[in-house]
């Protein structure tokens, strides 16, 4: 999910930027040190939005870099659990499936893409027997968070597909004309067992 997030840190100005406004400055720093960088306090810096505030810079000694504490506005994009999330199909494994979710990919184990018994087919596709459905790259799904581990710095997460409205976007659509359908039948089903009944009651 995507935040909008106030940040206040001591922010080192390399020398190399000492011509610039200290303003500007900070600001370059700030897209260096903070943007395309992943904690998990934060999760993923998106874009560094405005620089609110600076103080006076604060040189220490034996670094000829000054550090000015800053406040700051930061794009950020950090997986919850349980969050539903839509994506792109990236990559397609004997293991799974890789999903492109914001500026992060997240992981859909082989058992977690369908209710089906899954293989790779030989054209690179997850394929479920006997629903007959495909999972390709470049498929766009919805999908749901169910695993976040920050062990190795770079989040893993992992994802399923294994629940009510979720999985390739045709798929969804697909499942709703067949809800809608049998709802349909079943109304006229119903109609008519009712007017077989009042026929039946007026004899």
């Amino acid at each position: 999910m995507f935040y909008l997030t106030e940040v206040e840190d001591h922010i080192r100005v390399e020398p190399r930027l000492f011509s610039l406004p200290t303003k500007e400055a900070v600001e370059q720093q700030l897209n260096e040190s903070y943007v395309g960088k992943v904690t998990k306090e934060l999760g993923y810096a998106v874009s560094v939005i405005s620089v609110d505030s600076v103080e006076e810079g604060v040189i220490i000694p034996g670094d000829g870099a000054p550090f000015y504490k800053s406040r700051f506005k930061l794009l950020i994009w950090k997986p919850e659990l349980h969050e539903l999330v839509y994506g792109i199909i990236s990559e397609i494994t004997t293991f799974g499936a890789f999903m492109q979710i914001g500026p992060a990919q997240g992981m859909i184990h082989i058992s977690q893409t369908m209710e089906d018994y899954v293989s790779l087919s030989k054209t690179g596709t997850l394929s479920g027997k006997a629903s007959k459905r495909n999972l390709a790259k470049g498929d766009e799904c919805m999908a749901r968070v169910v695993a976040i581990s920050y062990k190795s710095g770079e989040p893993k997460i992992g994802l399923t597909m294994r629940q009510p409205g979720l999985g390739k976007l045709d798929w969804i659509t697909d499942d709703k004309k067949k809800k809608e359908q049998a709802i349909k039948a079943a109304a006229k089903k119903a109609e008519k067992s009712e007017k077989g009944a009042a026929k039946g009651g007026k004899k």
